[in-house]
Parts: C-alpha cells; structure tokens; sequence
C-alpha cells in the first residue's frame, strides 16, 4: 500500500502561538491524501479550571482559546478536505461543537459536520464516593476536599469511531495526546487492537507531533550550545505516516526552526518514565528500538517502535477544590535595592505572624537564585548579589481562607508607605485554586460509557 496520511500539528499546549497552523494547512492542502490537523491545548490543571468554570455556566468549561486557533483555517481545512482533530472539548465538548458550528456560520462555511466523544466525565456514571474509594497513585491528598471532576484518559478507538461518522471535526475531551493522533491512522488504515506494533508506532508519531513546537526547535534552543534559526518563525511540525507505521517528520518550507535527531530524540523522551513500558490506554510502548534518522534538511524518519498489551486500568485524573492563593509583588531598585528588599520581605513575614496567617508563606526576592529555593528563602540568603540591581519582593499563600489570602497581598501593597523607600510597581492576585490527583480505575469500567457523538445546530 503507498498511501500516505499527513497530520500537522496546530498547537502544543493552551495558548500557543495563534498562527502557527497557518503554514502547517497551506502545506498539507498540498498533500495527496488524506489530511488532518490535530490540536493538544489541554493539561490536567486545564481540565480542572475548565471543570469549575462549567459549574458556573453550563455553556463554558471548553477551550477558550478555541475562538483564537480556529477562523484562521477553519474555511481553508474544509475546502482542502483537512480533517481536524482537537481537545477544544474539555471540560464540555459539546459545547465546544456548537461553537465550532456558531463559528463556520459566522465565516460562512457550509455544511461543516462535527463530532464529539464523551464518556471521560466519571460523574456522569459514577457517585463521587465511588470515585474517591480508588486510591491516589499521585497528587494532593483528597481527603476531606471537594470532588470537581474524574475524567479519564480515553484512548485513540473513540477518535477513529467519530471520524468514521464522516465529519470534519473531531472534539474530544480528556484523551491521551497521542490519541489525536493515533485515531486517525487506526480510522484510515484499519490497524486492529492486537496489532500492537503498528498501534506502537501511531503512538510514537502522536507523541512527537502532540507538542508542536518543541519537536522543531521549541524549547530546545540553548544558545551557542543548541542553536536554532529563526526561533520566532518556527515551523511547527507536519507527520507522514505510511500504512506499516513509518514516520516521516518535517516542517512547512520558508518557516523558521529546526527540526533533527536531537530535537526528535529529546521530544520522544518528554514525559517518559520509563522508555521499555509507555502505559498508554491503547498499547504499552518500548521504545528501546526506536531509530531517529536524519534524511534530508529538516526532514527525519523514525521507526522500529515496539508495541505490547495495553495496561487493564486507565488514568482518571481528580480535581478537588484547592482553597485560595493570594499573592503580590512589589519593586525595589538602585542603591542598597537588595538590603530594601529583605527588609520588605521581613516586615510581610513578621506581618503574617501579626496576622495569624498561620499556612506556609513563601516570600523571595526574585533575581536571588529563588527558582531552586526553599519557602524560607535560605539559599538565596546565603549566596553574593548585586547590593545596588533591581529586585522584585514575591509574597504567596496557599489557604483555604479566602481572608488569608487577601491579607497577605493587602501587606505588601501597604508596603508603599509601611515598608522601605522607593517600593514600585505593586500587582496583587487573589485566586480560587483546583488541587489534581491520579487514581486507576478499571477500564471496562469507563469504555462502556464512551461513545462518539454528531453534534448539529
């Protein structure tokens, strides 16, 4: 067989840069066969902010930065037949589909079909007392805290079952990022649930284009040490994959960025624990025997991943409520600025005290190696700084008192006048936060409630 499937990718996380799938469509109209072009915009903290804003309005808790990504290509896709899978969904997929539809109204597109899959809310079918019975493999303790969501990664069968319904837009919410991928090499090429090499391999490609940028010269750039031309240009990355899995990795011609065997190697092992078993709901991936070869400029093959039986459990990741954080920042520079930012900082902390503000605190001094520091700042303490640069005082608290919280950044605000001389530039935040945790649960549990939806206007 010599048919090839061409995917790009659109974007790698939520806000990544707006116009990137430009070049990435006008290249894959190009292509002879079939075209799609895949979105990942979506991490766990993600979905638990869009789980409580879909609590306050049954509308919301999709992407917002669906409205960005889409008018710019959304009429180009349809006319050239480029089929787009994305997790626009969320928290709330079907309202993302009746936007999507709202939106090709607005650009005049006609006749755009669009699909949702559902069954990775947990809620929907299981009591939270349910959920909470499983016990946490990773993340905050949530115990005695408020259940927001469970929402499972889905695997890639549920994206190959809406593509088969003949739509142009695939909506999912909690997937895994590969599945945006991978669903549309098993709806095109038929790859069956024992064939876990070709399954491994459609892995692999998913999880090199799921990041965008960073398998092209994003977040790989060191310069001098790693150099890439023309960052603020990149190329985000286009896949061919042909029926026995082989892939093909390259960028749109004129666009900046880099794509090798370095920056493939280092994307293919992002988020990898460990390399010989990728737990994935699909297959278990070992890619002990995968081969990255540079084939041409910018262009580079990767094969031989080997595929074994999936895991019988799925990820569900929990979002518990996470009480609030306050914070606030404040300026000092010129003369002795460090000696009159430590002292700001020890008038917030003896204020705290003052305050009964009793939760951790932590208060640094940014520009003094406070990155790789502790709450109480003692590396910073102990380390030779410029006396007379600039300094910026951080204050945050993480509470469940939403008065706590607003008192600590009402301190250093009150620094203008109360603290040392020459303090500027005051931003202060209150925030409601979402705590996530990881439990297992059984997957016939889940898949016999996952289902691929037509969504219509």
């Amino acid at each position: 067989m010599n048919q090839q499937v061409y995917i790009g990718s659109g974007a790698g996380f939520a806000g990544d840069r707006f116009d990137a799938a430009v070049p990435v469509v006008a290249t894959l109209a190009r292509c002879d066969g079939p075209k799609y072009l895949i979105y990942e915009v979506m991490g766990e903290r993600t979905l638990a902010i869009a789980q409580r804003l879909k609590r306050e309005d049954p509308d919301a808790g999709y992407s917002p930065w669906l409205d960005n990504y889409l008018p710019g290509v959304l009429a180009d896709c349809k006319q050239h037949g480029i089929r787009i899978v994305a997790n626009f969904g969320n928290a709330n997929p079907k309202a993302a589909a009746r936007r999507v539809l709202a939106l090709a109204d607005e650009l005049a597109i006609a006749k755009l079909r669009v699909a949702v899959v559902e069954g990775d809310n947990l809620l929907d079918y299981l009591s939270a007392e349910d959920v909470l019975e499983h016990p946490c493999i990773e993340g905050t303790d949530t115990q005695g805290r408020e259940l927001l969501s469970a929402n499972a990664y889905l695997g890639a069968r549920p994206v190959a079952q809406a593509l088969a319904l003949g739509v142009d837009v695939v909506l999912v919410g909690r997937s895994t990022d590969a599945a945006l991928v991978l669903g549309p090499l098993i709806h095109e090429y038929g790859w069956q649930e024992h064939q876990y090499d070709l399954l491994a391999a459609g892995t692999v490609a998913g999880h090199l284009l799921e990041c965008g940028a960073q398998v092209s010269g994003g977040y790989f750039a060191d310069p001098g040490m790693k150099d890439v031309p023309d960052l603020h240009a990149t190329g985000f990355p286009i896949g061919r994959i042909d029926a026995e899995g082989r892939l093909q990795l390259s960028k749109p011609d004129g666009t900046g960025g880099l794509i090798s065997r370095a920056t493939v190697l280092e994307q293919l092992l992002y988020e990898v624990h460990d390399p010989h078993n990728y737990l994935t709901p699909d297959v278990t991936l070992d890619l002990a025997e995968v081969e990255v070869v540079e084939t041409a400029a910018n262009t580079v093959s990767v094969t031989g991943a080997c595929g074994k039986p999936p895991p019988d459990t799925l990820k569900v990741t929990l979002a518990v409520d996470g009480g609030w954080l306050g914070e606030a920042e404040i300026s000092y520079a010129g003369p002795n600025a460090l000696a009159r930012a430590r002292l700001a900082a020890d008038v917030v902390r003896k204020r705290c005290t003052t305050l009964g503000i009793n939760d951790p605190c932590r208060i640094e001094i940014l520009g003094t190696s406070t990155l790789f520091d502790d709450d109480g700042g003692s590396r910073a303490e102990s380390l030779q700084h410029d006396e007379n640069g600039e300094y910026r005082l951080r204050a945050a608290v993480r509470t469940d008192s939403k008065t706590k919280a607003q008192q600590l950044a009402d301190e250093v605000l009150a620094l203008f006048c109360c603290g040392p001389a020459g303090g500027g530039g005051v931003r202060q935040s209150v925030s409601a936060q979402v705590s996530t945790a990881s439990i297992l649960v059984q997957r016939q549990r889940i898949e016999s409630h996952t289902r691929a939806v037509e969504i219509t206007s």
